[in-house]
C-alpha cells in the first residue's frame, strides 16, 4: 500500500489546526488504498522516508526559518535517502505570525537539492488560520494522498 508520510513541527494551537485539516484531507473518504503515517520532526526518522511515496512537510516560520526540529530531520535524511528517494512527491505548509519567505525558500532548496517533485503549491498562512487556509490544508493533504492512490 503507497504511504504518504507527513512530517511536522507543532507548536501551537494555529500548527495544530493546519496539521489537523492536512491529515483529514489525506484520509479524504474519496481517496482509498493509502497509508497515511504522520511523524513529528524530532521523531521522524530516515527508515520513515525510506518508506514513504509522498511526503508531506509543516513547519511554523520562525525568525525567517523553518521550525529547528524540521531542519533537523531534513539534515538526518538528507544523504541517507538522497538516493534513494529522487523524484519524491512533496507538499510543504507554512505557518507564521510575519514574513513566510525565508521558511518556504529553505523548505524548496533542501527538497531541491534532494531531486524532490512538487506535487502541490505550498499552503501559506500568516497569522489565526482562517476556513480558507484549513480548507487549503485540506486539499494539500488530499492531494498528497491522491497523487499516490
Amino acid at each position: 500500500m503507497p504511504r504518504l508520510l507527513i512530517v511536522h513541527h507543532t507548536p501551537s494551537p494555529a500548527t495544530a489546526e493546519l496539521l489537523d485539516a492536512v491529515v483529514r484531507g489525506a484520509h479524504d473518504p474519496e481517496i482509498t488504498g493509502v497509508d497515511v503515517v504522520r511523524r513529528a520532526a524530532l521523531a521522524a526518522t530516515a527508515p520513515d522516508l525510506l518508506g514513504a511515496d509522498a511526503l508531506l512537510l509543516g513547519t511554523p516560520a520562525n525568525i525567517g526559518y523553518m521550525s529547528g526540529a524540521l531542519k533537523h530531520f531534513l539534515d538526518t535524511v538528507y544523504y541517507v535517502t538522497a538516493d534513494d528517494k529522487r523524484g519524491l512527491p512533496y507538499g510543504l505548509y507554512v505557518h507564521g505570525n510575519l514574513g513566510l519567505e525565508g521558511a518556504i525558500r529553505s523548505v524548496d532548496a533542501i527538497a531541491e537539492g534532494l531531486g524532490w517533485t512538487r506535487a502541490a503549491a505550498t499552503v501559506e498562512v500568516m497569522g489565526a488560520p482562517d476556513r480558507a487556509a484549513l480548507d487549503a490544508c485540506y486539499e494539500l493533504g488530499a492531494t498528497l494522498a491522491a497523487t499516490i492512490s
